[in-house]
């Protein structure tokens, strides 16, 4: 789709671009794969290349919109990353989804004789090369991947690309807080118009000390 369709298509977020951008967002990283490179806008002077954010806000509207369809309970999203723990469990507490952070257990959705077995139709991650062993059991039993990839990362097994900030803490909050306010419109469960009961600090991972 040409980016001009892109940007006509772009839903409103609630959010300034300024706002979205200063919470990292579009900052990638030194690396550009070729699969990556049709979501970049440029690369800094100081290396790092920068992924068009509308191009990110309307890949996140596709994936809200492709979510919704699912049974909420069916899907299961996914990170090892610390600074994802907490946009996870706020993503799934608000969508109803599965969440698991952390170590993802061998045979988690290809052993269904194992007790913590899970069966999912569909699969959300947040790094394809940290959560690789989630994307691999996903694409053995043909369940699609939904996956927030960075400039470095390859995505032959994903399904559905949104290409954003994949490390930062408050790219991570915004990510999933526009993607939980996606579905929930796309679901029926609220409406465009109003607002998001809960703010993207509260999805933020909160570091030592902080409240």
């Amino acid at each position: 789709m040409a980016e001009e369709e892109e940007k006509e298509q772009q839903p409103q977020s609630q959010l300034s671009i300024k706002s979205l951008i200063a919470t990292g967002i579009r900052i990638g990283t030194t690396v550009k794969t070729g699969f990556m490179e049709p979501f970049i806008a440029r690369m800094r002077p100081d290396g790092l290349y920068l992924i068009d954010v509308n191009k990110t806000l309307y890949r996140i509207d596709v994936a809200g919109r492709f979510l919704s369809r699912f049974d909420p309970g069916r899907i299961l999203v996914y990170s090892s990353r610390d600074f994802a723990r907490t946009p996870v469990q706020m993503f799934c507490g608000l969508v109803g989804c599965k969440a698991i952070t952390g170590r993802f257990m061998p045979g988690l959705l290809t052993n269904p004789r194992l007790p913590y077995h899970i069966e999912a139709d569909v699969v959300l991650v947040v790094d394809p090369f940290l959560d690789v062993q989630a994307v691999t059991e996903a694409t053995k039993i043909g369940v699609p991947v939904v996956a927030i990839c960075d400039t470095d990362n390859t995505t032959s097994n994903i399904d559905l690309v949104i290409p954003a900030n994949n490390r930062g803490r408050k790219a991570l909050a915004a990510v999933f807080w526009l993607l939980a306010r996606s579905v929930l419109i796309h679901s029926g469960a609220m409406s465009p118009e109003e607002s998001m009961k809960n703010t993207i600090e509260d999805f933020e991972t909160k570091l030592g000390g902080e409240g």
